[in-house]
Formats: C-alpha cells, structure tokens, sequence
C-alpha cells in the first residue's frame, strides 16, 4: 500500500525535479506469425501488433492523467525479425518490407518507436540475418518508428568479428542512407553485447523468444530527483551519500512498479520488469553528468569520473530490486552524450573524449551511445570502436552498446542538432590511427575463460 506521505512526495519529485515514467514499452511475440509467404507473414504481423496494441497509447494517457504521472513514451517491442522473416524473406528487399509493416503498424496504434528489427548473431549469422543486417540502412531510411539492434557477441559464446566488421558498414551506410536529416538513421540503430531480452528503452528493445506471447515493461527515470537528494549531503560520508541514493532509487522505482501493475492490468497481459534507468533528457536538471558533479566532479570526465559513475549504477541497482522483484533490463544509469545537458557541456569544454567515455562504461548499464563523429570516419574504425566495446561486455559479463553517428559532411569543431528527446551533439574526434588489418581478419574472438559455469 502506497501511503498518503509517499504520494505527496512523488508528487513534489515530479513538479520540480523531472520524475517521469520514460517508457511503457508493450512486448509481442511475432513467433506464431512465421509463414514462408512474404504477403501472409506481413498481414500477421499487422494484424499482430494491432491487436494487442490498439490500446496502449490510450491507456498509458489514462493512467498518466489518473495519477498525475508523466508517462513520456509508449512503445512497442517485437521477437528479432531475422528470426520472423527467415521463411519467407529471400532478399533484403524482402525484410525491408516488414520493416515499412512495422512502421505502419507503429503509427497506426500511435507509438513513437516500435523496436525488434533486430538480428542475434553473437556466434555466428545464417543466411537470414545477414540478410537482415544488411537491409538494416535502407530500412532505416524508408521508415520513421522502427529501430534496428544487432547482438554481436557475449560472455559465453565471444565475438563475432565477421559480424563486428559488418556492422561498421552498416553504420556507415545507414549514416549515408540519411545524411539529408543529418544521418540520423544512425540514433536508430544499436550495436550490442550481451543485449537482455526484456530492455523496454529505444533504440535496443526487442522481446526475447523466451518471453511470454506479451509483456509489459516499464522504464523508469529520475536524474533530478537524485541529484537533488544528494544535494543535501554534500560534504558528507561515502555511506551517507550511498544510502541517500538507494533511497533515492527505490522511491522512483515504486513509481514505476505503480505504474506497470496498472498498466499490466488495464491490457491484460502480464507484468515483466521494471527497468531503473537514470536516462538524461536534454532538459536543463535532467543530467547523469550533474550527478556526477554533485558528487564531487568539476567536470563529468575529471579523474574520479569512472569510480563516482560505478557508485551511482550500483546504489541506483540495490535500491531499485529493494522497491520490486522484478527489475531488469538495463538498469542502471545511461551516458548518452547528445542527450545529456551536462555531457554536452563537458565535451564542449574538453573535460570529456571518446576514451574517457569508453572508460566510464566499464561500470554504467549500457556504452557509448548518442555519440556523434566526424562522417569521414572509416567504417573499420567504427567496427573497431564496437569490437572494444563489445570486449569490455564480454569479460566483464555485462550489457555494453554502441550508438555511434557518423554525421555526414561534419567534422570536429561542428555540432548537429537533432531536437525532441535525441537533443545535440558536438561532433567527437576519434583516434586516426587504423585498426583495418585487424578487424579484416575473420572468425570470433572466444570466450574469456570464466565464462565455463557448468
């Protein structure tokens, strides 16, 4: 039972300090639409999605105005369609048509992303999903809502290289693809590690094949609300200012849990997770990076960036699963650059690089993500930058991503604007030097040796 203080409180957290539900993401098994007739699997899929999700903008709007909280986002997630289309897509082109269903479908139901364009291919890729991937830019290019996601690799299986060093092409043909709207197709595509099946944020949903027929996940978010509560303890022992933000956490996740109960109710489908996020908007208050200033940084990016980020992920984790059973996802706090006032900020200043950032998500829930590059950028560098990453997730057994955008006819010194919830980017330099002939070689990088549990 939630008590007539803690609602006064929520309350005050959301006037003042942006406390927001940032996504009620509906999760969709697309298994039982397989057929191997392209027309077919397009209309079960349509009628799929329409089914299930015809209401869930209304309800997200109905709940949100019932209890006074903002609930930004509603969106959905789908199985991989490199597993959905592989009967019947047998060129690209064929996949590109259900990307264009699931963007149709999207606006339809009127949800702003619908995410699981997707393809797992962290061992090795059959003919399907490198069919998939390599139609992912022109379906970027022709759709609005859908949101694309590649798993290259984990803990148990290792790298797949070969799939590392497409999808630097992918990201620079996507960059192309979209230059005219300054290559944003690319803050719509997702290079994982380790990726969970139940995140419900964008760009990297997908709902796993392990997962009921729907779900409902919810996203959470407070970066003011933290900020401001450990304002009151500056000065303060590392104990006090731990225990301030794992109760700081748990209040915000009890929103969320409220929330995802009603919502679960309301469409009749089960409750999943709650995911914990500290996600930053561009809006002035809402940034990880001023936590990390109040925490005792200059600068987001100042020595003691990554140990005063390892703090904040893993207080925001203990005190979010104390609030629910089910927390999941990522959890944890996001280091998007042009999403982040505060992050924008420090890059502008040269408090933050591309190596410091890589650095600090080593201890945050994701990677480098919303991180805009010069767009003569080679597609090895890219597949370079990604192979780095997707190591550090692999031998730390943890989630790790790469939104990277290469922004065409841009270079250091620029910045791009992309506007809503995306915000700006200055443009980043990146390391000239060439990792060509090693990312030219082919086959995986094997697991790390503590991955053999059994």
């Amino acid at each position: 039972m939630i008590s007539r203080f803690e609602v006064q409180e929520t309350n005050k957290m959301i006037d003042n300090y942006n406390l927001d539900v940032r996504t009620i993401t509906l999760g969709i098994s697309l298994l039982d639409c397989i057929t191997d007739d392209l027309d077919k699997l397009n209309d079960n899929i349509y009628n799929k999605i329409k089914g299930l999700a015809s209401n869930l903008v209304e309800t997200g709007e109905a709940i949100s105005k019932e209890y006074g909280i903002p609930i930004v986002n509603k969106r959905i997630s789908v199985t991989p369609i490199a597993l959905v289309g592989g009967q019947a897509c047998k060129t690209s082109d064929d996949y590109v048509t259900i990307a264009k269903t699931l963007d149709k479908v999207a606006k339809e139901v009127g949800v702003n992303f619908l995410g699981g364009y997707s393809a797992l291919v962290n061992k090795g890729m059959t003919n399907a999903e490198e069919l998939l991937i390599k139609s992912i830019p022109k379906a970027l290019a022709e759709t609005e809502r859908v949101c694309s996601s590649v798993n290259v690799g984990s803990t148990k299986t290792g790298l797949n290289m070969d799939a590392v060093r497409l999808m630097g092409e992918i990201v620079k043909e996507t960059a192309e693809n979209t230059k005219d709207e300054d290559s944003l197709g690319c803050a719509k595509l997702v290079v994982f590690c380790n990726a969970p099946d139940d995140n419900p944020f964008m760009a990297g949903a997908f709902h796993g094949v392990t997962e009921a027929d729907a779900v409902i996940n919810v996203g959470v978010s407070g970066p003011g609300v933290v900020r401001h509560a450990i304002k009151k303890v500056r000065g303060e022992s590392f104990d006090v200012l731990c225990d301030t933000i794992k109760k700081t956490a748990f209040k915000v996740t009890r929103v969320g849990y409220m929330v995802a109960n009603e919502a679960a109710k309301r469409l009749g489908v089960p409750f999943g997770i709650i995911d914990l996020s500290l996600a930053p908007t561009p809006a002035v208050g809402d940034s990880v990076a001023n936590i990390l200033e109040e925490i005792g940084l200059e600068r987001a990016g100042a020595p003691g960036t990554t140990a005063a980020l390892a703090l904040l992920n893993d207080q925001v984790k203990k005190g979010g699963v104390m609030a629910s059973s089910y927390v999941g996802g990522l959890s944890g706090a996001f280091i998007p650059v042009s999403e982040d006032q505060g992050m924008i900020e420090a890059v502008e200043e040269g408090a933050l690089t591309l190596e410091k950032l890589e650095a600090m998500t080593c201890v945050c829930s994701v990677g480098l993500d919303m991180i805009a590059i010069p767009g003569d950028t080679s597609a090895s560098t890219i597949s370079g930058v990604i192979a780095d990453e997707a190591a550090i997730g692999m031998i730390n057994q943890k989630t790790t991503a790469v939104r990277i955008i290469p922004v065409i006819g841009k270079n250091v010194g620029e910045e791009v604007e992309f506007g809503g919830l995306l915000g700006r980017a200055p443009i980043m330099p990146v390391n000239k030097f060439s990792c060509e002939d090693f990312i030219s070689r082919e086959g995986r990088i094997p697991a790390p040796i503590h991955s053999f549990k059994n």
